[in-house]
């Protein structure tokens, strides 16, 4: 470990220590000769020169002297002899690596002659540092997180690390090209601390990704690294619950329009859970992830506890009937729901009940199929006409009603057609200019009682006449359905018919005559 631990600031007192420990003997041939102290660049090639031995002798120049050096000690591997001078040996996979070896080479060099020691010599060798490291970013400090909506602005929300193995200074910068840069600030670049600079909205973005640099910062080549970091948005609890079905105040609001629920009942309902339309009453929390109990409850309009809600389903029930001579038609109730840990946030409904008279009869047409009739022309819409050219008009009666006219009465076509509408007084439109003369169509024409939801259906048959062409009088007088007909032609033809009849009696006559 002391090893590792000694830095170049150490070289001076090794050389003190050994000059004081230095011994030469000054008749052998190992004589001239020192502590070598040299210093090699990290990643330096095999062969690399690094020190000239001061020896006297050539190893093996004087067979009689017998001399020979020796290399040893925990780093002699990276060292070999070539004569005199010391070089580095490294290999293709072992390179020379200051992070990895450390900041010195230790070893020793022994003289022998005659395989006697003569001397020793200590080798130390500084690795010096170059730029050969990217920085990498801490693992743990770019997992994914977590962060509350309701995180205050300026906030700092977590703090990335990277480190470079050289030891270079590191600064991180937020890509303003990544997905979602706007949310995040680092106001200390060597800091690594993200900075929450724009609020959070669970119910708009769930998630949201930021990439972060880290690049040195004290190096000529500025290496850098990247990192994606994955924000987990978690739901606060900053929204109202509300009514279903959600009508948006506006897209990307999360603020509902709360709808207004309506039902009819009769004088003679009672004891029964009513049925409302858009929907059942049901709220929820706005607050998705969350999604807090929620308690219902009526403020108003109860009619002394006529109408009871359930407060954990919002089910209405109508405890007892309305009396014959109620005088109110319409009951309005006022609906709340709140958040059960919070009484606080709450919203309010409107809930109409009306009172219908009960229905005995249901709408009818006076006759099952209708006849219609629609000149050609080029204008966009015409009003379909029946005999006489007067305006066909297709109503259903209710006898529910003292003149059979039922308000709460809609018309339409089944199946909707491009080319005829019906208007809720019954009278039919057609797009004449996509018409043909001589077209026929037959159209369903049902009308329902919205209050009752019963329905009838009429058949509508319709003639498309060319243009200039007149509607018949009657049902028994269509000119048109056999073309302009000469009187006289028709005259002609019956003056026929009652010849052959004449013919035929005078000849059954004359036999009688004969056989007599």
């Amino acid at each position: 470990m002391w090893r590792k631990m000694l830095r170049p600031c150490n070289l001076l007192l090794w050389q003190v220590a050994l000059s004081l420990s230095y011994h030469v003997v000054t008749a052998s041939p190992c004589g001239g000769g020192s502590d070598i102290f040299a210093a090699l660049r990290e990643n330096s090639p095999t062969g690399q020169f690094i020190s000239e031995l001061g020896i006297t002798a050539e190893p093996g120049a004087n067979r009689a002297n017998s001399l020979r050096l020796c290399v040893s000690g925990e780093d002699a591997a990276w060292f070999y002899l070539d004569g005199r001078t010391l070089r580095l040996n490294a290999s293709d996979p072992r390179v020379l690596d200051k992070e990895a070896q450390g900041p010195m080479l230790i070893a020793e060099l022994t003289c022998y002659q005659d395989d006697v020691i003569q001397s020793k010599f200590r080798i130390l060798v500084e690795i010096l540092n170059e730029n050969d490291n990217r920085p990498k970013f801490v693992e743990e400090t770019i997992h994914r997180f977590t962060v509350n909506e309701l995180t205050a602005v300026n906030s700092v929300l977590f703090t990335v690390k990277a480190v470079d193995a050289d030891g270079d200074v590191i600064s991180y910068i937020i890509d303003p090209s990544s997905s979602d840069p706007q949310f995040f600030r680092i106001d200390l670049p060597n800091s690594g601390k993200i900075v929450l600079n724009k609020p959070l909205d669970y119910e708009t973005r769930t998630q949201v990704q930021v990439l972060i640099w880290a690049q040195e910062v004290n190096t000529e080549e500025k290496f850098n690294t990247s990192a994606v970091l994955t924000v987990n948005i978690e739901d606060g609890d900053d929204q109202y619950p509300h009514f279903l079905p959600c009508t948006r105040v506006s897209p990307g609001v999360p603020v509902c329009v709360s709808p207004t629920y309506s039902t009819n009942i009769t004088q003679k309902h009672q004891d029964l859970v009513l049925k409302f339309s858009p929907g059942p009453i049901r709220a929820e929390d706005g607050d998705r992830g969350l999604n807090t109990p929620l308690i219902y409850s009526i403020l108003s309009g109860g009619n002394q506890s006529r109408f009871e809600i359930n407060n954990r389903t919002g089910e209405i029930q109508l405890t007892r009937a309305v009396p014959l001579r109620h005088q109110e038609k319409t009951f309005t109730l006022s609906v709340m729901v709140c958040q059960e840990d919070d009484h606080l946030k709450y919203s309010v409904v409107s809930v109409l009940i009306r009172v219908l008279n009960e229905n005995t009869f249901p709408p009818v047409f006076n006759r099952t199929t209708f006849k219609g009739f629609i000149v050609q022309n080029l204008n966009p819409a015409s009003i379909v006409t029946t005999y006489g050219n007067h305006v066909l008009q297709i109503l259903a009666s209710d006898r529910d009603f003292s003149d059979g006219l039922n308000p709460n009465i809609h018309y339409s076509i089944l199946p909707p057609s491009g080319l005829y509408q019906v208007t809720n007084d019954g009278v039919l439109i057609a797009r004449t200019d996509s018409l043909h003369a001589f077209d026929r169509h037959i159209i369903q024409v049902v009308a329902r009682d919205e209050e009752s939801g019963e329905e009838v259906s009429a058949s509508v048959d319709i003639e498309v006449l060319q243009t200039g062409q007149l509607v018949p009088r009657g049902a028994f007088t269509e000119q048109q359905m056999f073309g302009n007909v000469d009187s006289r032609l028709a005259g002609g033809i019956i003056a026929i018919i009652l010849l052959l009849v004449l013919s035929a009696v005078v000849f059954l006559m004359l036999r009688v005559v004969k056989r007599r």
